[in-house]
């Protein structure tokens, strides 16, 4: 099954510590994606970028287990949209207004809905949202 796949889930293979709840959840996302295909919007990439020099500037991550994240990304079928900024100043930001989320997570719930896909997030603004709007979260059977 094809699904929207948020940065809260593909950062917690990288820094599992940071949300003990969600660790079994991203687990099985990661699991799932060895038989699935997932989809970004094309900010994915500069999310995952930027939190990743983040972490190694703060010595939190040293950059061979960044290395190594990256490469796993690399390995998972993960489709990245290439619509997501023709839609930021209009279908993205009236999400971003109507649910009060930042235009990034606008832009997970956008793609999910056009696409008529689950979305996999650990965000819990972005579960509500998407519950809101009668979107299904990625569920793991």
């Amino acid at each position: 099954m094809k699904f929207v796949l948020d940065a809260s889930v593909a950062l917690l293979w990288l820094l599992p510590q940071t949300n003990a709840k969600g660790l079994a959840y991203a687990d099985s996302v990661l699991s799932a994606l060895q038989e699935s295909q997932a989809v970004v919007p094309s900010l994915f990439a500069l999310e995952i970028a930027n939190v990743v020099t983040k972490l190694e500037a703060k010595g939190v991550v040293p950059e061979a287990d960044s290395q190594r994240f990256i490469a796993l990304l690399g390995q998972l079928d993960i489709e990245t949209d290439l619509d997501t900024m023709a839609r930021a100043l209009g279908d993205t930001l009236n999400l971003a207004r109507r649910h009060k989320l930042s235009a990034y997570d606008a832009a997970y719930l956008e793609l999910a809905l056009r696409q008529g896909l689950p979305l996999a997030t650990l965000d819990a603004d972005l579960v509500k949202a998407a519950q809101r709007v009668g979107l299904s979260i990625f569920a793991i059977h």
